[in-house]
């Protein structure tokens, strides 16, 4: 007897291999969070803002731009080296992939690891709902539990997955996102997680010209200043605001004394802008700092998973060293 797959409430069909759960926090809690971050003397907003359903769009297409080569560097790391890293990673683990967004680089990776389960984790709801979907279709072997979260807040749903060696695959440099010491403390809540046989796979951007850093967060078609301002959309949906896209410019640069790469919304004029009931006032080159991209040397990146209880075990690099990816393992 075949079995059809199951329908969600909207009437898509679901393959039986996939589930979703949605443990994001509630909007109530992201608009105070929000607000806190506008009212700050230098006003800030955390990057994970920006991955509503267009946000997480015009993502996927900065990766193909020519200057950024972050993505394609690391895809070529994974490729070439999948049969050493899936040894490495242990079969039949259980692989969790926060931030999973289009689940393209995990591809590379899963006929050769063969996980016994695979777990993305992103918070775009509608977009990891839809990536699942199709994930399932295209390896109906591979159990998928796909979780809508704030994986920087909270862990604790991680403790219904199956039973198993766990290993979280982290690319991207998204570890870069966060200041030194936010980077040590997630390494520690993912060094819980993975417990003393578990493991990470990471991908860690490597420190090179300011030219070529520059180059790939400021790309000639505009592509990465739509993404920085589609922010101002978000806000204006979660805080019933009012600011207008038109009234920013976009600035991206490489701080070499702190070694991270800098985005800015940058207010074109004075402005004031309705926002959650009140007032948030800007003058003429103020801005909203949105991103930091930490950039690290091999030996720098290995110090800060030291100090994590972490070991770096095996690293992986492209003949250029621009990019690196990593496994650790409890130290």
């Amino acid at each position: 007897m075949t079995t059809r797959p199951k329908s969600d409430s909207s009437g898509t069909e679901k393959p039986d291999n996939v589930s979703f759960h949605n443990v994001h926090p509630s909007t109530g809690d992201g608009a105070e969070e929000l607000l806190a971050g506008l009212q700050r003397t230098r006003k800030h907003i955390s990057p994970k803002w920006f991955y509503d359903e267009r946000g997480s769009q015009l993502f996927e297409a900065i990766t193909r731009l020519p200057e950024y080569y972050p993505t394609r560097t690391e895809m070529a790391i994974l490729e070439q080296n999948r049969e050493e890293i899936s040894a490495r990673c242990g079969p039949n683990c259980v692989l969790i992939e926060p931030g999973s967004g289009s689940c393209e680089k995990v591809r590379l990776l899963l006929s050769s690891l063969r996980p016994a389960a695979y777990v993305p984790l992103d918070i775009s709801a509608d977009f990891l709902r839809q990536t699942a979907r199709q994930l399932g279709r295209e390896y109906p072997w591979l159990p998928v539990t796909a979780i809508c979260a704030d994986f920087n807040r909270d862990w604790s749903f991680l403790q219904r997955l199956p039973g198993g060696k766990r290993v979280v695959f982290y690319p991207g440099s998204t570890i870069g996102n966060l200041a030194p010491e936010e980077a040590r403390n997630f390494l520690q809540r993912v060094r819980k997680v993975i417990g003393d046989d578990g493991g990470i796979l990471i991908g860690v951007d490597l420190h090179k010209s300011s030219g070529r850093l520059n180059a790939a967060y400021n790309d000639a078609s505009g592509v990465t200043a739509e993404f920085n301002l589609n922010l101002l959309r978000r806000l204006n949906r979660e805080l019933d605001a009012d600011f207008d896209p038109r009234a920013f410019n976009h600035r991206a640069f490489y701080n070499e004394e702190d070694q991270r790469i800098e985005m800015h919304l940058v207010s074109n004029k004075a402005q004031r802008v309705r926002c959650n009931g009140s007032y948030i006032d800007l003058g003429e080159g103020e801005s909203i700092h949105t991103e930091n991209s930490y950039k690290y040397t091999i030996e720098s990146f290995a110090s800060l998973a030291g100090l994590a209880g972490l070991a770096l075990r095996q690293s992986w690099l492209d003949p250029e060293r621009l990019f690196s990816v990593h496994y650790l393992s409890a130290a």
